[in-house]
C-alpha cells in the first residue's frame, strides 16, 4: 500500500469523479490553499457550520445526539469560540474506489493558529460531502473561512482490494448530504 500521486488524484477525480468539484493545481493567492498537491488534495470547507453552544444546558452523547447542542451558522466566516468545537462539510463530494482509503491532516496554517481539524478515514466505496470536525483550542475566538483550505487528504491504495467496503456493510454516513452529526 502506498501513498498516490498528483497524477493518480488528478486521473481518479476527472475520470471517476472521485472529487467534484476537482481544482486540479493549487489555489493560493489570497486564501488558504486548496486543490491538488503533490501527493493528496486540499479541501475546502463549505460555508455552513454547526458551532457548539451551552445555551441549553444540553449534554454531547454520541447514543443519543441532541441537535439543541449547536447553533447553525451559514456564512463566509465562522467564529468558533474559545476552547469550542464546530462542525462543517467539505465543499467537495467524495467516491472513493473499493481499491483506496485515506487519510485526512489538518493545514499548518490552521494547526499553528491551534485550530485542529479532525476526519476520519473515507473508507473504500464510502461517497459523500465530508463532515469536518473544527476544535478551537485556544483561550480566544478563532476564525474560520468558508470555501478555503482547512485539510489535506492522503489517498492510499491497497495490494489487493478488500473483502467489504463501506459500501457493502451499508455505512450509515454512505451518502450523507450536509453536516451529518452523530448516528448509532
Amino acid at each position: 500500500m502506498g501513498v498516490k500521486p498528483d497524477h493518480w488524484i488528478r486521473k481518479m477525480a476527472i475520470e471517476h469523479k472521485m472529487i467534484d468539484p476537482f481544482v486540479d493545481g493549487q489555489v493560493r493567492e489570497g486564501a488558504i490553499s486548496y486543490g491538488l498537491s503533490a501527493y493528496g488534495y486540499d479541501i475546502r470547507v463549505s460555508d455552513e457550520f454547526k458551532v457548539f453552544t451551552n445555551v441549553y444546558n444540553t449534554v454531547v452523547d454520541p447514543k443519543g445526539f441532541d441537535e439543541r447542542s449547536f447553533v447553525e451558522i451559514n456564512s463566509d466566516v465562522c467564529m468558533i469560540p474559545p476552547n469550542s468545537f464546530a462542525l462543517a462539510r467539505t465543499v467537495e463530494y467524495f467516491r472513493i474506489p473499493r481499491s483506496t482509503i485515506t487519510l485526512c491532516v489538518g493545514k499548518s496554517t490552521y494547526a499553528r493558529c491551534g485550530i485542529i481539524v479532525n476526519v476520519t478515514p473515507f473508507e473504500p466505496e464510502w461517497e459523500g460531502f465530508v463532515t469536518l470536525e473544527i476544535s478551537n483550542t485556544t483561550p480566544l475566538p478563532a476564525k474560520i473561512y468558508a470555501n478555503e483550505g482547512i485539510a489535506q487528504v492522503l489517498f492510499f491504495e491497497a495490494d489487493e482490494m478488500c473483502e467489504i467496503s463501506y459500501a457493502d456493510k451499508k455505512g450509515k454516513y454512505q451518502k450523507q448530504v450536509g453536516i451529518t452529526p452523530p448516528k448509532v
